[in-house]
C-alpha cells in the first residue's frame, strides 16, 4: 500500500532514566490521509496501553481467530505473543505506552491477560482514573506533553521493583538458564522462580527464550534485506540457533501467521513495539 508521508506520520518517543525500568518507549501515529492505513504489529512480549484521540482504530486479534476489536479511548493489550493487524482510519491519532519487564505488574498488580483481548484499565483499577486521564490528554496538543502527563500520572501508582523480578529482568547471560541461575542465587526452588516469572512478566522464561530466537531471526532478515536484498536461509538457520528450516518456518507461522519469505516481501508494513 502506498502511504503519503506528508499526511501520515509515526515515530517513537524515548523516556528519561527515571522511567527506563517502566516503559521502553512511547509510540505515536497519526493518519491525516484520506485512506485507511493497515499495519501489522510484531509480537513483542510487552504489554501496551493504547490511547486513541481521533476517529476509530481497529485491531484484529489472532485468538480467537480474527476477532475485530474497536479501539475507543484507552485499552490495554498483551503481553503481545503473536502478531496482529491494526487499521488507522482517516483522522485516527494513537499514542502507545510500551511497558517494560515487570512494569505492568508493578502498575496494575497482575501481568497475565487473556491473550490479545483488551481490558479497560479503569476496570483493572476499579475506578475511573484512566477516563479522567484520557480527558486530560485530549486537551493537550503537543505529543511530548501528553507523554509527560502520562509519566506524572503513573508515579503514585507504581510500586517498587521486587528483588526476584529485578534479577530476572536484568539477567543477561546468553548461555545460562535464568530460572536455574536465579534459583541458585536466591536459594529458592526452580519451580517457585518459574511461577514468579509467569506472575510478574505474564509469560514463562521458556516462552521468552523461543521468542528471543525468533526476534534474532527477524533482525537478521531485516539487516540482510536492507543491505543485499537477499537472505541466505541456511546461514540464518545456523546464525540464529535453529535446528532446520522446518523449525524456522514453524516459528514464523506461530508468531506471524506467515512464512519467512512472505515476511521479507511485506516487512515494510510491519511495526515492532519493542524499544530494544
Amino acid at each position: 500500500m502506498n502511504i503519503d508521508r506528508g499526511t501520515y506520520k509515526s515515530y517513537r518517543i524515548s523516556v528519561s532514566k527515571e522511567f527506563d525500568t517502566v516503559f521502553s518507549h512511547f509510540y505515536f501515529a497519526e493518519n491525516n490521509s484520506e485512506n485507511t492505513i493497515k499495519k501489522t504489529l510484531l509480537p513483542s512480549f510487552q504489554t501496551i496501553m493504547v490511547f486513541n484521540f481521533g476517529t476509530k482504530a481497529l485491531l484484529a486479534s489472532p485468538s480467537p481467530a480474527d476477532t475485530t476489536i474497536k479501539i475507543e479511548r484507552c485499552i490495554v493489550l498483551g503481553p503481545i505473543k503473536q502478531a496482529f493487524n491494526y487499521s488507522l482510519f482517516p483522522g485516527t491519532q494513537i499514542l502507545v505506552a510500551n511497558f517494560k519487564g515487570d512494569a505492568f505488574y508493578r502498575f496494575f498488580g497482575q501481568a497475565v491477560l487473556s491473550g490479545h483481548f483488551p481490558i479497560n484499565p479503569d476496570k483493572a483499577f476499579l475506578e475511573n482514573c484512566f477516563s479522567y486521564l484520557w480527558h486530560q490528554l485530549n486537551e493537550i496538543g503537543n505529543v511530548e506533553d501528553k507523554v509527560n502527563c502520562i509519566l506524572n500520572f503513573c508515579k503514585p501508582y507504581l510500586t517498587s521493583q521486587k528483588p526476584i523480578p529485578t534479577l530476572l529482568a536484568n539477567f543477561t547471560s546468553k548461555t545460562d538458564n535464568p530460572i536455574k541461575s536465579v534459583a541458585q542465587e536466591t536459594g529458592m526452588s526452580e519451580r517457585n522462580i518459574q511461577l514468579l516469572h509467569k506472575k510478574h512478566f505474564g509469560f514463562s522464561a521458556k516462552e521468552l527464550g523461543r521468542y528471543s530466537r525468533f526476534i534474532k531471526a527477524i533482525e537478521y532478515i531485516q539487516q540482510l534485506a536492507s543491505s543485499t536484498g537477499h537472505v541466505n536461509w541456511f546461514e540464518l538457520i545456523e546464525a540464529c540457533g535453529y535446528y532446520d528450516q522446518s523449525q524456522l518456518i514453524h516459528d514464523f507461522t506461530h508468531y506471524m501467521r506467515c512464512s519467512p519469505k512472505n515476511f521479507v516481501k511485506f516487512q515494510q508494513d510491519i511495526c515492532r513495539a519493542s524499544g530494544e
